[in-house]
């Protein structure tokens, strides 16, 4: 390699020597191309990848150690499974029989745990708890249930009703809902999803699930199996979530109110409006309870009083700042960006480990409680009737002296790093035509590029789906 890079060298300086006058410039680029190409073979990647990887993707490759497949004892009575698939499910041991929360997303996942819990306890299932509707929560219960039919199945009123199955545009959820989780990319491109691991099963996804037989509304005091429960409704991730408490164990499941991270208070999959005010107000309730055990719908469970206690006390407060502090910009007049661009956390909270972007984001949460108040208009009226893109685009090509210039810009824009500025010029061109293929190829080294340094995983996971998207598609 060495020799090489001599070989390398000496062949610079005749050329310069050679060709001083007119193509040192030129030469010396080329010069130091060939330099690198000693050092690295040629790889599909971003002018300025690091050299070192990124401290946000470390940040996020750190994370995955929440999801090592594991079955959790939290005390005799109490074991939660986490790992095995893209969320937990947990096993109440009770006096004559165990109780089940949360069934898992795919039967042959919850199969297997199934099969851990029988090893642990052969009594029967005398109920099984919902926390909320989602698919990964529900998509296993009868490998828990069995055949019976004496089993309880829980859940709030309204259960599921607010789902992606249930939406008009639900085949453009679909698809965002696979580049979000990045269900579609290869597994060298996969870490996590911030709070699930990246790769989750897909044996007979959804195949158990088992209809609730009770419901309830704003809570429900029950015995099950022997042991006294208490359940809460609890807005937030979803409109149908709930907790549950179980005073004699002092433990408390949250559902995916609670995780190890900053909430998701939007989805960039779509969603309905999550009712960010009360999804602070229910974890400030839970941090009534004199909780030794807090079970998360994903992430591993965390132990001990005042460090419960603490935990839940720090996401309340950063999920109820972000609300107040996105009504009073909007209360001042802001436009949605200036809104966005205002809200922040304190340090005090922004530098907690559970309170990391790994899942959801500050600017998302603004984004959507911004447009639940007031809607699409931000309250500028130049928003009101706006350029088409066509017309805004050709505008600001003109503006920017053609699109030649723009397309050095957005080179420019690739080289530096500066992908987001490139990936909206990217999109000037692309309305234009102008150069499509060559843009399209561009636009992708910029998305991989804010992947290459992004800690959100549902963000990174998006950026690279995109990009294969387009790339299959030139």
């Amino acid at each position: 390699m060495n020799l090489r890079k001599n070989q390398a060298v000496e062949t610079y300086f005749r050329e310069v020597k050679r060709y001083k006058s007119i193509l040192k410039s030129t030469v010396f680029f080329s010069v130091i191309v060939l330099l690198q190409a000693c050092q690295n073979p040629p790889e599909q990647n971003t002018p300025r990848e690091q050299e070192k990887e990124h401290p946000n993707i470390t940040k996020l490759k750190g994370q995955s150690s929440e999801f090592t497949p594991e079955i959790i004892r939290l005390n005799k009575n109490v074991y939660v499974a986490v790992g095995y698939d893209g969320s937990n499910a947990s096993m109440v041991i009770g006096k004559n029989g165990v109780v089940i929360i949360d069934a898992l997303r795919a039967l042959g996942a919850a199969e297997k745990v199934a099969e851990e819990f029988q090893k642990i306890s052969d009594k029967p299932v005398k109920a099984l708890i919902y926390t909320h509707g989602h698919l990964d929560h529900t998509g296993g219960t009868s490998a828990f249930t069995g055949n019976s039919n004496d089993v309880e199945i829980i859940a709030r009123v309204g259960f599921k009703s607010e789902l992606q199955e249930n939406s008009p545009v639900e085949s453009i959820l679909k698809q965002r809902n696979a580049r979000q989780f990045g269900r579609d990319l290869p597994s060298e491109d996969v870490i996590n999803r911030g709070v699930a691991p990246g790769i989750t099963p897909t044996d007979r996804v959804g195949e158990g699930y088992l209809a609730p037989n009770k419901t309830f509304q704003d809570s429900l005091y029950i015995s099950l199996a022997g042991i006294d429960f208490e359940l809460y409704a609890a807005d937030g991730e979803t409109n149908d979530e709930l907790f549950v408490w179980i005073p004699d164990l002092e433990t408390l499941f949250t559902g995916d109110n609670y995780y190890k991270s900053f909430p998701n208070l939007h989805a960039i999959r779509g969603s309905q409006y999550r009712d960010v005010k009360s999804w602070g107000e229910s974890i400030q309730k839970m941090s009534t309870f004199p909780v030794k055990h807090l079970v998360p719908g994903h992430t591993r469970p965390v132990s001990g009083e005042s460090f419960v206690h603490q935990n839940l006390k720090n996401y309340s407060t950063a999920i109820l700042s972000v609300y107040q502090q996105t009504i009073d910009a909007m209360n001042k007049g802001y436009t949605l960006q200036q809104t966005v661009d205002s809200v922040k956390l304190a340090d005090s909270l922004s530098t907690r480990p559970n309170l990391q972007e790994f899942y959801g984001s500050v600017a998302w949460g603004v984004r959507s409680v911004f447009l639940h108040y007031v809607g699409w208009f931000d309250g500028n009226p130049t928003n009101l009737y706006p350029l088409t893109g066509l017309q805004e685009a050709k505008n600001i090509i003109a503006l920017a002296g053609g699109e030649q210039k723009v397309k050095k810009q957005l080179n420019t824009a690739l080289n530096e790093g500066n992908y987001q500025w490139g990936l909206q010029l990217a999109d000037y061109l692309l309305q234009t035509d102008y150069q499509k293929k060559e843009v399209i190829v561009i636009k992708i080294k910029l998305l991989r590029g804010l992947a290459a340094q992004e800690i959100n995983a549902p963000a990174r996971n998006y950026y690279l789906s995109y990009a294969y998207e387009l790339e299959k598609n030139i």
